[in-house]
């Protein structure tokens, strides 16, 4: 999955950003609202972290001008504005969730979780599907009951197609799980991973459509 953090505050980003990705998160950092909306412009991501009081540009100017491009990448706003018309501006605005600064580093992970499930249109905590079960809270991963071990890309690619069975992927849009700017992109990178989930979890799990990317097949 893959995540933008907008936050000026260099002590809170480093923090941030080291948590998210210890979680396995690709995650690009950015500092002010500018920054912000011209990367979500120019890049797809699964969910943005969004502090309010924002250089050049607030953050809930950047969040109306998403939602009036009729995006609806999830919106988890983290700020210190703990006033009650603050929150339901933020609210209003387009904000699917609230956490306040200082905020408790596993409740802001809890609640990153929960977006990206409801996004999927999921509301249990793990995805089953055809034999193969993934935990987004542990990262464990079984196969017909076995525990399966993946590296960080393996699972980074697994979670995106069987969070949705059914929709396609390209590799572009693997890609863009997989990395984050600094990043560096092999050009068979999704190729090799896709060839290391089938390896361990079955060569059926995942299926190439010809010309468009990959998929897990509904059940």
């Amino acid at each position: 999955m893959r995540l933008l953090l907008v936050e000026d505050d260099p002590m809170i980003g480093e923090t941030v950003l080291d948590l998210l990705r210890a979680e396995h998160y690709a995650v690009d950092w950015v500092r002010d609202g500018d920054m912000a909306d011209t990367a979500l412009l120019d890049h797809a991501y699964d969910l943005v972290v969004l502090d309010l009081g924002l250089p050049r540009r607030d953050g809930l100017s950047v969040l109306r001008t998403l939602r009036a491009r009729l995006d609806r990448t999830p919106v988890l706003i983290a700020t210190a504005r703990d006033a009650k018309p603050d929150r339901i501006a933020g609210l209003d605005a387009g904000a699917d969730d609230y956490v306040l600064k200082p905020y408790d580093l596993d409740e802001l992970l809890a609640r990153i979780r929960a977006l990206l499930r409801r996004a999927a249109g999921r509301a249990e905590p793990v995805y089953e599907h055809q034999g193969v079960s993934i935990n987004p809270v542990t990262r464990e991963v079984t196969a017909g009951g076995e525990p399966v071990v993946l590296s960080a890309r393996e699972w980074a690619v697994l979670e995106p197609l069987l969070a949705r069975p059914g929709m396609v992927l390209s590799r572009s849009q693997l890609e863009e799980k997989l990395y984050g700017w600094k990043d560096g992109i092999s050009s068979n990178a999704v190729e090799v991973y896709i060839h290391g989930l089938r390896k361990k979890l079955g060569a059926d799990v995942i299926r190439n459509v010809r010309g468009v990317g990959y998929m897990v097949p509904r059940a």
